[in-house]
């Protein structure tokens, strides 16, 4: 028997928690109900509810994201007990941005959990996975911007021109 208590609950704390659940994709035309749908799944088994922040056609690169922001808000105003991302570079891009937001989380009480990743900052294993995982998702970013440099040092080898056509102002007398 366990007592009446419901999802989220424990003998010790008897409200049940709140997640707040992020969830991110670059652009307009990808979906990310997948991911969602599983974080429901998740949270509905973890957690006593749930306040869902969800931002279409946003890059990860973006430090200010409007659903991000919002998340961050909650946080202060410690709406929820935790965040609970698909994956890492769902959250962000930058290792600094990863550990910033990691860093303010837990001075405000709130766990951070990556569901594909099985990393839940509660856990000290779970904490060092953290610093990985975002080294990692770093990294990842560093080797595209280093590719697409690469590539427009190519093409402007070859004498194409980068960026808009330039426009010729006729520079007439102004009347």
């Amino acid at each position: 028997q366990d007592g009446g208590m419901r999802n989220g609950e424990t003998p010790t704390d008897p409200k049940p928690k709140t997640a707040a659940l992020y969830a991110r994709v670059s652009t307009a035309d990808q979906n990310c109900s997948p991911h969602l749908d599983e974080l429901r799944r998740y949270t509905t088994q973890r957690f006593g509810r749930a306040i869902e922040f969800v931002e279409i056609g946003v890059s990860g690169t973006q430090r200010r994201r409007p659903q991000l922001d919002a998340i961050m808000q909650g946080a202060r105003r410690r709406q929820f007990d935790a965040v609970v991302v698909w994956k890492f570079d769902r959250f962000g891009r930058s290792l600094k941005h990863l550990l910033d937001s990691l860093e303010e989380f837990g001075a405000l009480g709130i766990d951070f959990i990556s569901l594909t990743e099985g990393v839940d900052t509660t856990t000290p294993t779970g904490q060092l996975l953290f610093g990985i995982f975002g080294a990692v998702a770093q990294f990842e970013r560093d080797l595209i911007v280093e590719r697409v440099r690469a590539g427009i040092a190519h093409a402007r080898s070859l004498g194409k021109q980068i960026g808009r056509p330039r426009v010729h102002v006729d520079a007439g007398p102004i009347l």
